[in-house]
C-alpha cells in the first residue's frame, strides 16, 4: 500500500508534468536500467514475478505463471520484455512491428486523458522494423517467460500487397517468438481497418500461418465493429485454424469519453485506450465467445483496471488478460498487485485456480 501511494502521490505527478510521450520514454529507460544493473532484475523478479499457483494458466501450449500480460504498444521494439516479466507480468506482447522501419506519425501523438483514466494515441506503428525486433528477441532467455510479437502493415505497403508485408514480418520474428498476433485493427495506419473485411484478411492470415506454422497465431480485432462483422471474423479464424482472438484494440469512438474536450484539444484522430473501453471490449469478448465457444483462445484487452474487471473477463471466456493504460496510471507494481488480487478473488469464489473460472458466465445467444 505504501509503495502504491508513493507512486501515485509522488512519481506519477512528476511524470505527468512531462509530455505523455516523454514520460513514456523515461519509464522505458527506467525499465531498461532495471535489467542492466547486475542483480537488480533478479531481486525484482524474486519480489514481484508471479509465484502463486492459483495464477498458473495453461495457454499457447505453455504454462504461464499468470494470466496477466502486457499488451502490445508499450514495448514496441522488444527492449523491455525482461523488465516487464520481472515486474510481475505473466507474458509480454511486443510490437507492433512492421516489415520496414518507420518513424510513425508526427508528434504530438500520445495524450493523457486523466478525467477518463485513458490514453489517446496516433503513433502509427513507429518501430525499428521486424528484423531489429527479431534480433532483440533472439537474444532473450526463453526460460524467463513467454514473449509474443504483434505484427502490422508497413505504411508504405499498398493494401493489395499487405499479405506479402505481413509474411515478411512474420518470418523475421517467428523463430524467436512464442506466439504471433496479427494487427489489422489499429486506427492509426491509413486503410488498415479495411483489412478486417474477411475477403481482404484471409490472404494475410494465410501468409502469416504459412510463415510460422509452429506458432499460435491470434487475431486482434477493433471494438468498433458491428456484431455481424465480429461474427464474420470469428468464422474466419475458426476456418483457418487460428489459435485465438484478442478483444480488443483501441476505439475511435470519442463518445465514450466523459471529458471529450480533452481529447479534442489534444489532436485529431487516434485511438482511445483505458477505462472508457471497458464495457465495449467486454461486449466484443462475449460476442466472440457466443460464436466460437471454447474453440478459440480468448484474450481480453481494453479497460482492465481492477481485479473485478479481470474476473469479469475471465468468467466471460478470457483465458488471458492484457493491460497497458492501467500500467501507465497505476505504476510498476500494477501487474503484481492485479495478479495477487485476482488470485484472492478466485479463492474467495471457491476456485483453486483462476483458469477454472474461464467461461463460467452463461453464454448469451448471438443474434
Amino acid at each position: 500500500m505504501l509503495r502504491r501511494m508513493f507512486y501515485q502521490r509522488l512519481i506519477r505527478p512528476l511524470l505527468f508534468l512531462l509530455p505523455a510521450e516523454a514520460a513514456h520514454v523515461c519509464g522505458a529507460l527506467a525499465m531498461r536500467l532495471l535489467t542492466s544493473l547486475p542483480g537488480l532484475a533478479e531481486r525484482t523478479r524474486r519480489a514481484l514475478a508471479p509465484s502463486d499457483p492459483a495464477l498458473v494458466t495453461h495457454a499457447l501450449g505453455r504454462d504461464l505463471p499468470s494470466p496477466v500480460g502486457l499488451a502490445a504498444g508499450f514495448d514496441k521494439d522488444a527492449r523491455l520484455f525482461d523488465a516487464a516479466l520481472a515486474l510481475g507480468f505473466g507474458f509480454v506482447e511486443v510490437g507492433t512491428v512492421t516489415a520496414v522501419p518507420q518513424p510513425g506519425n508526427d508528434r504530438p501523438r500520445l495524450a493523457r486523458l486523466p478525467g477518463d483514466r485513458a490514453l489517446l494515441n496516433r503513433f502509427g506503428f513507429n518501430n525499428a522494423g521486424a528484423a531489429a525486433a527479431g534480433r532483440a528477441l533472439a537474444a532473450r532467455d526463453p526460460a524467463r517467460g513467454v514473449v509474443g510479437a504483434n505484427i502490422g502493415k508497413s505504411k508504405v505497403a499498398p493494401l493489395d500487397a499487405a499479405a506479402a508485408d505481413y509474411r515478411h514480418s512474420a518470418r523475421a520474428v517467428a523463430p524467436h517468438a512464442d506466439f504471433l498476433v496479427v494487427n489489422v485493427s489499429s486506427p492509426n495506419t491509413p486503410g488498415l481497418r479495411s483489412l478486417q473485411d474477411p475477403e481482404s484478411l484471409r490472404p494475410i492470415l494465410d501468409a502469416v500461418v504459412e510463415a510460422a506454422p509452429e506458432l499460435p497465431v491470434l487475431l486482434k480485432v477493433a471494438p468498433d465493429l458491428l456484431d455481424g462483422e465480429v461474427d464474420a471474423l470469428v468464422d474466419l479464424a475458426l476456418d483457418l485454424g487460428l489459435a485465438g482472438m484478442i478483444a480488443t484494440n483501441t476505439t475511435i469512438d470519442r463518445g465514450m469519453l466523459r471529458d471529450r474536450a480533452a481529447a479534442d484539444a489534444a489532436f485529431e484522430g487516434g485511438g482511445i485506450s483505458g477505462a472508457p473501453l471497458n464495457a465495449r471490449s467486454l461486449a466484443v469478448l462475449r460476442r466472440i465467445r457466443a460464436r466460437a465457444g471454447d474453440r478459440l483462445l480468448l484474450v481480453a484487452s481494453g479497460g482492465i483496471e481492477t481485479a473485478q474487471d479481470a474476473w469479469e473477463r475471465v468468467r466471460a471466456g478470457a483465458t488471458l488478460l492484457e493491460v497497458y493504460t492501467a500500467f501507465v496510471y497505476h505504476g510498476p507494481l500494477f501487474a503484481h498487485r492485479l495478479g495477487a488480487e485476482l488470485a484472492a478473488l478466485a479463492r474467495a469464489q471457491g476456485y483453486a485456480r483462476v483458469q477454472e473460472a474461464v467461461g463460467t458466465e452463461p453464454v448469451a445467444a448471438a443474434r
